[in-house]
């Protein structure tokens, strides 16, 4: 039997500290089935050879940029059929500048909402706040058997279109330093189904700690499988 292929695609912004987080997944990648090849620049998306051979692409390159050779590599080889999966600013705050990409995602980081102003440090910190994953599809695999559970990290606040399949959702309060007037839900977990290929997207892993989470790390090893060809 022919080892499935999965491609892991790394860099950006270091404060996601993308080599730690995708190297997690490394071993559970190889334990159920692929061969895992790391490559440190989205330019091996130009690669039709090996683009046409993979069959799920791991992505962590928060912010940065891609041409437009290297996503329309991509994007061929998602409609394809190869899988497309990440976590947080490493697929959900990708390439800001493409219009495409935001697209195919289906679901862009805008914010994450800050302490309140007396209870801030001046620093990272001052993002993490504790909220809620609500699973909202408690029958899809990726979900099935996970109740709702609490992490303290970055709330990411997701602008999104309707062509998503949302399986798990956050909602933003309304705070009295807030601009916004009522609360707002934003999609944690979410599915799309891009010509023949799958995309999975989970916004919680902001550092390793967090996707050591025994379900954020249930969720995004669930997702990977289903996102593969």
């Amino acid at each position: 039997m022919t080892a499935k292929k999965a491609l892991i695609v790394r860099g950006g912004w270091d404060g996601h500290q993308p080599v730690a987080a995708t190297d997690l997944f490394v071993p559970f990648l190889e334990a159920n089935g692929f061969d895992v090849r790391i490559e440190e620049a989205n330019e091996i998306y130009t690669d039709e050879a090996v683009m046409a051979e993979t069959d799920l692409i791991l992505q962590s390159v928060t912010m940065s940029e891609i041409s437009r050779e290297a996503f329309a590599g991509l994007r061929d080889a998602i409609i394809a059929g190869t899988g497309f999966a990440g976590w947080h600013g490493g697929i959900a705050d990708s390439y800001r500048n493409n219009s495409d990409y935001l697209q195919l995602v289906g679901g862009q980081f805008a914010t994450h909402p800050s302490k309140a102003p007396d209870l801030r440090a001046g620093d990272g910190s001052d993002n993490f706040l504790t909220y809620t994953v609500h699973i909202t599809d408690r029958d899809h695999e990726i979900t099935r058997g996970l109740d709702d559970f609490e992490l303290t990290t970055e709330q990411y606040w997701v602008l999104h279109d309707d062509l998503i399949d949302v399986l798990a959702t956050t909602t933003h309060p309304v705070q009295p330093y807030h601009p916004w007037h009522r609360p707002i839900t934003s999609p944690v977990v979410w599915t799309r189904l891009w010509g023949e290929g799958r995309i999975f997207v989970a916004t919680p892993g902001h550092s390793p700690e967090v996707l050591e989470d025994p379900n954020v790390r249930t969720l995004i090893e669930r997702g990977l499988l289903w996102a593969s060809r």
